[in-house]
């Protein structure tokens, strides 16, 4: 099973930006289509971004569409979440998820996201 550690989050005042990673613990997700996913104290689980296993297909969340970049490096070992012009309404635990098929066409349904990682905080301050 693939395990997953993410970091980046930290404060940030509105209209800034943060860099978030998604990194494998012990495992490879490079065949795997990987999402991101947020989580306010008081708010269900929200979709944010999506990328295919070979990085062709991304998917976004209307409220972050324009905004966020979710992306792999080049060993696709790492996934990232480039978050630009931050809003207050955009705090919450940012996690990553990968997908529990291997080498899918495009991104998964969302009930097929799996191995959660920690999470990391994004503070987004007025």
């Amino acid at each position: 099973q693939v395990q997953l550690v993410e970091s980046g989050g930290g404060l940030v005042q509105a209209g800034g930006s943060l860099r978030l990673s998604c990194a494998a613990s012990g495992r490879t997700f490079s065949s795997n289509a990987m999402g991101w996913f947020r989580q306010a104290p008081v708010k269900e689980r929200e979709f944010v971004a999506a990328i295919s296993w070979n990085g062709g297909v991304t998917d976004y969340a209307v409220s972050v569409k324009g905004r966020f970049t979710i992306s792999r490096d080049v060993t696709k070992n790492t996934v990232y979440l480039q978050m630009n012009s931050l809003k207050p309404e955009d705090t919450a635990v940012y996690y990553c998820a990968a997908d529990r098929l291997k080498f899918r066409a495009g991104v998964p349904p969302l009930k097929d996201f799996s191995s959660w990682g920690q999470g990391t905080q994004v503070t987004v301050s007025s």
